[in-house]
């Protein structure tokens, strides 16, 4: 089928490297692997920063405009898509393209990955909030990506309309030609993790895994990061130097051997709706060690494929890194089972097949509201 595709917290060709971007890349290629055609209808960004009802009454005439725009086109060119899916919205993206053209052809509409914080009801979020619940009130099928997520929708969605679908990663772009020696020269385990270097949640994290690192001091390691921005001057003296090296922001062709080249990964993930970073990590082989926020849990097996501890506990997360640095038969078994988890649960045609189930279900759910309405 035909699916008309927008994401308003990121459009998929924004030219900063995010997460969120990344995802969105990867339900187009899923949707494509499913065998599924897929236009761009818009890459409109409804995403702002700081909220008022001045500015998201802006906002929704613009995204109104952009909508009515793309109407024209698909009446001038005789063609309209089967179904519509909009990636993330929520009260800071809210979505009012997709909800208009599905109501005005008559035709399906989807939400990948939602999330809701009854707090926005009120104040100055209050008009992102009631249109992102419009949408999912409006939606045919609501996929959630993690089951934190699904718990916050459940309140506002039936169970036949609600899906949650773990995020996924296309894994041979982590496969490497040639085997890359773990380890380091003088024999300590090799440390990595990457994050961007912000301020706030990333540099929170850094803060706390610099905080851990100082309680194993005496232990063989070195570190790894992977990383950079506008903190970076208060990140790095956080750290022993002799220690650490610090790689600047790493393309992503280079990012496979930089994981298979280490040990363990680790980043506590302060406020991480989920973190790519362990799906990659884990896809390449590595344990990971982690902190148990949001999704998290979702994608990484915990006592299997990596180890988790308290959001912000640096004295967990040092404990959780020395079991693994003094016990390399455990590092062993839980890479093997990392590569295992990614493939069996999180692998791009895992996710090919998932979102071609929500399609199907959601024209369903379409046509059933279609027929209980006597098919106006």
């Amino acid at each position: 089928m035909k699916v008309a595709f927008t994401a308003p917290m990121k459009p998929i060709d924004h030219p900063v490297p995010s997460g969120d971007r990344t995802m969105g890349r990867l339900i187009v290629r899923a949707l494509e692997l499913a065998g599924h055609e897929v236009e761009v209808a818009s890459t409109f960004r409804s995403w702002r920063a700081e909220g008022s009802e001045n500015v998201i009454r802006e906002v929704k005439e613009l995204a109104l405009n952009e909508a009515r725009t793309i109407a024209e086109r698909w009446v001038e060119r005789g063609e309209v898509p089967d179904i519509f899916l909009t990636y993330h919205l929520y009260h800071k993206a809210p979505d009012w393209i997709g909800p208009y053209l599905c109501a005005k052809f008559n035709i399906p509409y989807v939400v990948v990955e939602a999330s809701r914080a009854p707090k926005r009801q009120a104040g100055n979020w209050a008009l992102g909030f009631n249109a992102a619940d419009a949408a999912l009130a409006q939606a045919n099928q609501v996929v959630a990506l993690t089951n934190s997520d699904a718990q916050c929708l459940k309140d506002v969605l039936k169970e036949d309309v609600l899906t949650v679908l773990p995020p996924f990663i296309e894994t041979a772009k982590f496969e490497v030609s040639h085997s890359v020696t773990k380890g380091s020269a003088d024999g300590k385990i090799r440390l990595l993790c990457a994050g961007m270097m912000r301020p706030g949640d990333k540099q929170f994290s850094y803060m706390v895994l610099s905080a851990a690192l100082k309680q194993i001091v005496d232990l063989p390691w070195r570190l790894t990061i992977a990383g950079d921005g506008p903190a970076r001057g208060e990140i790095e003296p956080l750290f022993d130097r002799e220690r650490t090296e610090f790689t600047g922001l790493i393309p992503w062709q280079e990012m496979p051997r930089l994981y298979r080249a280490h040990d363990i990964f680790v980043w506590p993930a302060i406020r991480e709706a989920f973190g790519f970073v362990f799906l990659e990590a884990q896809s390449c082989g590595l344990p990971v060690v982690g902190g148990r926020v949001f999704g998290v849990p979702d994608i990484v097996e915990e006592g299997t494929s990596g180890l988790l501890s308290d959001e912000g506990d640096a004295a967990a997360l040092a404990q959780n890194l020395m079991s693994l640095i003094k016990n390399p038969h455990r590092r062993e078994n839980m890479g093997m089972a990392a590569i295992e988890n990614i493939q069996k649960n999180h692998s791009l045609e895992a996710g090919a097949k998932g979102l071609d189930a929500v399609l199907h279900a959601a024209i369903e759910h379409h046509q059933y509201k279609r027929r209980i309405r006597g098919g106006r």
